[in-house]
């Protein structure tokens, strides 16, 4: 029987990585041959070298890598402008917020993704009290007016196509605030996991997973056809699901065999 060498799996593991941005530990097990201990070794060891960084579930490109220059004057991201978005299936949007706002506990803090859908959460905070982390110029526009409701926002560059704020600054750019919840959109939804057009919302929605106890993703029925895009987390990472009723018995069924949650707005 053949044994792969470490430097072949390395040279894998790297390729992988490089390929998706980030890639769960289940992912580098199913894909490259080698016990769960070496796999982990394997992945100890490139990290040192600094071709990847070591994060919660996986791996991914290190800073440098996944975003880096790429955070310059002029970049735009890949994907639907936020304008062009927000009323894409705007009901189902409605519904999905509403209901993922009634999984928030009052006091409590959160860090809440920006995306048309997660948006539609802020009517429904009103009165809990939150302290919201959001990188979202048009969840703050929401917020900042809501009585007992403080607002976090990181450090870094406004992209007006997105109306996001990305960090520059990659850790030293984000408040020190970890949650127990965090809310997400999607690009799409697969087998593969959670998806996104451009490869440097990897790296920056890496860093708020990382901060999280719990990864809510709020997904309308549409996300999950034809997915694909850059890999953000395995559906393995993901906690619950809060979609629409459009959505497909049958990828509710895999959804859940895959340890998900599904919440049906």
């Amino acid at each position: 029987m053949y044994l792969m060498h470490a430097s072949e799996r390395e040279s894998l593991i790297i390729a992988i990585i490089a390929e998706r941005g980030f890639a769960s530990f289940k992912h580098l097990e199913k894909a490259i041959e080698g016990s769960p201990a070496t796999i982990r070794r394997d992945l100890e060891r490139i990290a040192l070298t600094g071709k990847i960084e070591r994060v919660r579930g996986g791996a991914r490109l290190p800073e440098v890598a996944g975003t880096g220059n790429a955070l310059t004057p002029g970049f735009h991201l890949a994907g639907v402008p936020f304008h062009e978005n927000i009323g894409l299936n705007r009901r189902q949007k409605e519904a999905i917020g509403r209901t993922a706002s009634a999984l928030c506990i009052a006091g409590e803090g959160v860090m809440i993704d920006g995306g048309s859908t997660t948006l539609q959460m802020c009517p429904h905070l009103a009165g809990l009290n939150l302290s919201v982390l959001t990188n979202s110029l048009h969840i703050v526009s929401a917020l900042i007016n809501q009585a007992g409701t403080r607002v976090l926002i990181p450090s870094g560059a406004v992209f007006p196509e997105q109306s996001i704020i990305l960090s520059v600054f990659g850790e030293e750019g984000m408040p020190r605030f970890h949650a127990p919840k965090l809310f997400m959109g999607a690009a799409a939804l697969g087998p593969a996991g959670l998806m996104q057009a451009d490869p440097v919302l990897v790296a920056v929605e890496r860093r708020l997973i990382d901060r999280a106890e719990e990864i809510i993703v709020m997904a309308d029925a549409d996300k999950f056809k034809a997915p694909s895009g850059h890999v953000v987390c395995a559906l393995d990472e993901i906690d619950i699901i809060v979609t629409d009723d459009r959505i497909d018995p049958g990828q509710v069924r895999e959804l859940e065999n895959a340890g998900v949650r599904v919440i049906i707005a």
